[in-house]
């Protein structure tokens, strides 16, 4: 019986399809097939504010008080960054030149002043203070000036959220701060980015201070 009356809601969907538009049809046909999914269970009797939460939680991403989910524009600027071509030779292959990136060291204490640390906003992978685009400015200075040296730029995140979400945004994060280095003139193939995701905090506390301090961009150099 219940198979039947699916059979018939399809139906009159189909029919009624010429007299709506295309986004109408396609968000009935969705909700339609939600509920076959779920074997017609909630189709009859339904809690419309039970349903209007689940598909709340079907669509957002790690729950916290701080979380901001990404907007369109984000996941725009996310795609224009990625889709920088990656660097020709690959770390640790014979005949690159360039060794693995577990062989790039942290800056000399010489160095550590212009590759400092850049930090983001919960939930953000673009730069919002003017010091912390500064500091890019400066490495994308010093690299033109010194075209034998190359970057590993590391994207880091605090603990909240699952492993996965963070290490997409710590990859991201350090995309962004590879995009922003190219547009300053800086040869592409001399930065190479990896994600720690939340594996590698720099303060182990569980606080927002904390937070703060893990939510980073890191520079590892190789001078070859």
């Amino acid at each position: 019986m219940k198979k039947a009356l699916l059979v018939l809601i399809c139906l009159t969907l189909l029919e009624t399809s010429c007299q709506r538009s295309s986004g109408e049809v396609w968000e009935d046909t969705k909700t339609t097939s939600r509920y076959m999914n779920k074997g017609g269970k909630t189709l009859w009797n339904i809690n419309e504010e039970e349903r209007l939460a689940q598909e709340k939680n079907d669509l957002s991403g790690p729950i916290d008080e701080e979380f901001i989910p990404l907007d369109d524009s984000d996941l725009r600027t996310s795609v224009i960054e990625t889709a920088l071509p990656q660097p020709r030779d690959n770390p640790g292959e014979p005949g690159s030149g360039i060794p693995s990136l577990s062989a790039f060291q942290n800056p000399t204490q010489t160095l550590a002043s212009i590759f400092s640390n850049v930090y983001f906003n919960t939930d953000e992978h673009v730069l919002r203070s003017k010091e912390h685009v500064d500091i890019v400015n400066k490495i994308a200075t010093y690299l033109k000036q010194n075209p034998n040296l190359y970057i590993t730029i590391e994207g880091h995140c605090d603990e909240r959220g699952p492993e996965a979400y963070n290490l997409s945004l710590g990859s991201r994060r350090a995309n962004y701060v590879r995009s922003l280095l190219v547009k300053q003139g800086v040869d592409l193939n001399r930065i190479y980015t990896v994600s720690k995701g939340k594996e590698q905090p720099l303060d182990p506390r569980h606080d927002s201070e904390a937070w703060a301090k893990n939510r980073r961009a890191e520079f590892k150099i190789f001078q070859k």
